[in-house]
Formats: structure tokens, C-alpha cells, sequence
């Protein structure tokens, strides 16, 4: 049984280069980067230059590069900064956005008693960007949190427009680019954006390892303390073959994305037009949706399909029903809700994600698995 994976917005498979260049590091530069002796000095070297590869496919700068374990440390560590360190008083964000983000906000509400501001959400699945401009009228200094490409529906958020917005208002601008990244170009200097976050796994590179972008002069302070590794603003020995796949992914994807783009994009449309053949009522949910991601609503009763998930997965094929950070809840998407009816919302739905790994065949093998439900 040939086993399709369909599921690369909760992750993709690793680069091949990606992983020999990681074995390269592992076997052959094991020093400590905070070392002086030519071990340390080699490996350091290595991570440096991963920080310019990075800074240079952004159009930053390699100091504004800060290496962590993952987008969600980064999203905790610039919200809770600008709340701590940096005097926000008051936090935009929606509640489409991704748990790092929403929890980290709520949070920050009860310790520090900051005001949170959630963006109305239009039925396309899409921010109201007039409410955006209306609640940033506000005097009060703020910071605006949205992600550029939504995790769960694929709704793309045009980023110069809020970054344009927050700059009148003299806001702050945290953009989550997990989803987008490596898949779409990114200038920060032409995008306008404070703080961007990343995580590696999401463009075939390793787990466990992301970076944030801090636009420089932003005066955010260390979320934790301990030696000076990463000009003293995040603590720890950096994990340099992690930082090395890392750069070598993104890089692979940004020399490819116009090839890779065509591709997905293909393969969306492809997919979309055999389950109308069979679902003659399927349904996209969201409009104006990334390309390599397809969240769609099955014309199915909910008894027919509470065990659609697994009964995919006995026939080798990963999909998802949304977010896999909450694949053990038994609670309807909040993503969903927030925009669907509840009729809709109680409807099964379905999150199929594409990469340049997937093939029509792993389509069609997704089709005919579907049509025995």
C-alpha cells in the first residue's frame, strides 16, 4: 500500500540536501560556537553564515536574525517583550489566528492587564481591514498581531496594507509568516513588518528549530536568561546543525518557488476539480486562499464521517480537520467558527495540503479513498 501524505501545513518532509548537509555539521563541526578554539571557530563560522543567508532572502539584516526553537517561542517572546519591555498597552490581533498567538494574548491580558482587541472576521474567511483602521484610531500605544497565510483555511492577509496602517498609527506589527515562508518572497524592508516569525519544518527543513526577525533598533529584551549566545538575546548553545538545515531549506525553497508555485498550484486545482466530480456540493472553505492549501466542506452527515479521519489513514493517506496542534480536541475548528454557520461548522471538513513531494496520483489515491465513505 503506497502511503500519501497530504498534510504539509502541519509539516513537511525534509529535504534530502537538507539532511546531508545537517550529517556534513554533525559529524564534522561538533564544537560549541561560544568556543574559541578552531572547533568552536568553525562551527560559529557556520552558524554565521546561515544568520546572512537567512538576512539576505528576507532583504534584513543578519543582527536582525535571531534564532530559537520554533515560531511559537518567537510569537511568546515578541508578545510578551512588547508587553513587559516595551509599554504596549493594547493588542490587535483575530481570533482565526494560531494558538501561539491567542493563548500568549490571553495570557498577557491576566498577568499584565493589557486591553486585547480581537479584528472582526468577514464571511470569506478574510480580516475586516476596515475595522483594522478603525480600532487602531485608538491613542493608545498598540501592537498588531496577524498572521500573513491562515494555518487551518489558507486565507492570505495582505500584509504592506496592515503594515501601512500600523505605521499611521505609530503601531507595532508582529506578522506570524509560519505558513508562507519559503513558499512566497518576503522583504521586510518593502513589507514594513516590526517582527516576523518562522519555523523551519514548515519549508522541509528540521523540527525544532525557527528564528524571528526583530527590526533593528526595536529594544525588545531577552524572553530568558543564561550565557550571551546570540548577542545575549536568546540563551543557549545554538543547535548549529539545526540553524544550518535551516538555512539550507529556505534557501532550496526560494531558488525553486517559482517552479514549486506552478506546480501546487496545479495540484490544488486538480484535486478540487476530481472531488467535484464526486461531491458535486463540496465547498472551499475561505476565499482568496493560498496555493498550497485547501480546506474544503464535505455534503456528508456527520455519522457517516466521524471516523473519515481514520478510515483515511487505514488506507494509508494523512490528512487533517484542521490545526494539528489540536488534533486531540474533540471541539469544532475555531478558525471555522468564527466565519461558518453553525450548521456549516457541524459539517465535516477537510484540510489537504500540498508539496512539491505530492503527485496526482496521491490525488487520485485520495479520491478513491474518499468515494468509499
Amino acid at each position: 500500500m503506497k502511503k500519501v501524505y497530504l498534510d504539509n501545513a502541519a509539516t513537511t518532509a525534509i529535504h534530502p540536501e537538507v539532511i546531508s548537509a545537517m550529517m556534513d555539521v554533525l559529524q564534522n563541526d561538533y564544537g560549541n560556537p561560544s568556543s574559541t578554539h578552531s572547533f568552536g571557530r568553525s562551527a560559529k563560522t557556520l552558524l554565521e553564515s546561515a544568520r546572512k543567508t537567512i538576512a539576505k532572502l528576507l532583504n534584513a539584516q543578519a543582527s536582525e536574525i535571531i534564532f530559537t526553537s520554533s515560531a511559537t517561542e518567537a510569537t511568546n517572546w515578541v508578545l510578551r517583550s512588547a508587553v513587559k519591555d516595551l509599554g504596549i498597552k493594547r493588542i490587535i490581533t483575530s481570533k482565526i489566528e494560531h494558538h501561539a498567538t491567542l493563548h500568549t494574548v490571553e495570557h498577557l491580558a491576566k498577568e499584565f492587564g493589557i486591553q486585547v482587541e480581537y479584528i472582526a472576521v468577514l464571511p470569506t474567511g478574510n480580516i475586516n481591514y476596515q475595522d483594522l483602521a478603525a480600532k487602531l484610531l485608538v491613542d493608545e500605544f498598540t501592537l498588531v498581531s496577524l498572521m500573513h497565510v491562515n494555518n487551518e483555511i489558507g486565507t492570505i492577509l495582505d500584509i504592506k496594507r496592515v503594515s501601512d496602517l500600523c505605521k499611521y498609527a505609530k503601531a507595532l506589527f508582529h506578522c506570524d509568516t509560519v505558513q508562507s515562508i519559503g513558499k512566497t518572497s518576503l522583504d521586510v524592508q518593502d513589507l514594513g513588518i516590526d517582527f516576523l516569525v518562522a519555523s523551519a519544518h514548515k519549508f522541509h527543513g528540521p523540527k525544532g528549530i525557527g528564528f524571528v526577525y526583530i527590526k533593528k533598533n526595536s529594544m525588545l529584551q531577552p524572553l530568558f536568561y543564561g550565557g550571551e549566545q546570540e548577542k545575549g538575546m536568546r540563551a543557549g548553545t545554538e543547535a548549529v546543525h539545526q540553524v544550518v538545515g535551516m538555512a539550507k531549506a529556505l534557501e532550496l525553497a526560494c531558488a525553486n518557488l517559482e517552479n514549486d508555485t506552478n506546480y501546487i498550484s496545479e495540484l490544488k486545482n486538480y484535486c478540487f476539480s476530481e472531488l467535484k466530480k464526486v461531491f458535486s456540493e463540496v465547498k472551499i472553505n475561505g476565499e482568496n486562499t493560498f496555493y498550497n492549501l485547501l480546506n474544503i466542506q464535505l455534503p456528508l452527515s456527520e455519522e457517516k464521517t466521524s471516523m473519515l479521519l481514520f478510515t483515511l489513514d487505514m488506507k494509508g493517506i494523512a490528512v487533517s480537520r484542521g490545526s494539528a496542534c489540536q488534533s486531540g480536541s474533540i471541539k469544532p475548528s475555531h478558525v471555522l467558527a468564527e466565519f461558518l454557520s453553525a450548521e456549516e461548522t457541524n459539517k465535516p471538513s477537510l484540510r489537504i495540503s500540498f508539496s512539491h513531494f505530492n503527485t496526482k496520483e496521491d490525488i487520485d489515491l485520495l479520491i478513491e479513498a474518499l468515494k468509499t465513505v
